[in-house]
């Protein structure tokens, strides 16, 4: 069986994840952050996943770049959201835990948001974690509740 790539459309986008479009250095390098910013609200949901978790991996603690990573952790889709919040929680795990609060009570999670629930290693976090960490058809999302269930008890030793 052949998987298919998953791209986005954006011709911008898929230049940025080859690392031909500078986000630091270089005179255009703000103008291509920017770009990639307005991208993390793209009616294209391809788009917005890949915009939030480029966005997200470079790190970039700038306002308007926490404004958008907020905007995107309360994007209808999970995935958007759940990139959206390990970066926020990556640049300031206070901002990011009511939204990996939201994350965990609801009836699917991602793995990002479990990432993001280890980075914020809360005990408010525990009861909910306690649960995502029970086996399941998932081992890797049992694994990384497990570990963000023993950074959150961690804080409370």
């Amino acid at each position: 069986m052949m998987l298919k790539r998953y791209e986005p459309p954006s011709e911008f986008l898929k230049s940025v994840i080859a690392e031909q479009v500078p986000l630091t250095d270089g005179p255009f390098a703000t103008e291509n952050l920017n770009r990639l910013i307005e991208l993390t609200c793209d009616p294209d949901r391809a788009n917005r996943d890949w915009a939030v978790l480029l966005l997200s991996q470079e790190g970039r603690d700038t306002p308007a770049v926490r404004d958008a990573l907020y905007r995107a952790a309360s994007d209808a889709d999970d995935c958007v959201r759940g990139e959206a919040i390990l970066g926020l929680a990556g640049l300031d795990p206070v901002i990011a835990l009511p939204f990996v609060q939201a994350e965990l009570s609801k009836q699917s999670i991602t793995i990002p948001a479990l990432e993001a629930a280890s980075i914020c290693a809360d005990p408010s976090l525990i009861p909910d974690l306690k649960i995502w960490a029970e086996p399941s058809k998932e081992p890797y999302a049992d694994k990384l509740a497990a570990e963000a269930l023993a950074a959150c008890e961690r804080v409370v030793r």
